[in-house]
């Protein structure tokens, strides 16, 4: 790993265990363990660091997200691979996935990286999926955005669960959210 990458990498676990408020580059010095010049070559505040750390982990979640996804399953499988990769995504990436979470309403987070689409587009794919759902007449006629919002939370709520050890989300649990994900948007 490269310095640049130590700094965002020490910036993410920094905001992870203490919050963004209390971050600064005197602590993120410390603990990425560069010089207090060097993170001035790659940011020039702390707003430009943390608007990079924030769009590395939307692309690392769309990336994730996109995982085995084949757009000529059935609807049913499509949601399903896309939610479940979001649950893993949640699971194996905790400090990405809480910052997504937190920061993507934040004023702190420029609004062209809040709407940017990572490199694949996994959030279009969600969109167009939701689309199709209504226009099939399975899923509830209300704004697709919203209807995204909605299935993002209900993983959000039971990965925050899981993350303070209320529930282990063995495959019977994981199969269950699932099923009320998709429930949830049917008619």
């Amino acid at each position: 790993m490269g310095k640049r990458q130590d700094i965002m990498a020490a910036t993410l676990d920094l905001i992870h265990e203490e919050g963004l408020q209390s971050v600064t580059f005197s602590k993120i010095f410390k603990k990425a363990d560069v010089g207090s010049g060097t993170i001035y070559n790659y940011f020039s505040n702390k707003e430009e660091l943390v608007n990079a750390v924030y769009k590395e982990a939307r692309m690392l979640m769309g990336e994730y997200m996109l995982q085995g996804y084949d757009s000529t399953a059935s609807l049913y499988e499509r949601f399903k691979c896309l939610q479940l990769n979001r649950l893993h995504f949640g699971i194996h990436y905790p400090k990405e996935f809480l910052f997504i979470d937190s920061f993507s309403f934040s004023p702190y987070i420029s609004p062209e990286l809040r709407n940017m689409d990572d490199s694949r587009n996994s959030v279009e794919v969600v969109l167009s999926l939701i689309v199709e759902g209504q226009k099939q007449g399975l899923f509830k006629e209300m704004d697709t955005h919203l209807c995204h919002q909605f299935i993002h939370g209900i993983v959000s709520s039971i990965l925050k669960g899981y993350y303070v050890r209320k529930y282990p989300l063995n495959e019977s649990q994981t199969q269950q959210v699932l099923e009320s994900s998709w429930k949830a948007l049917l008619v």
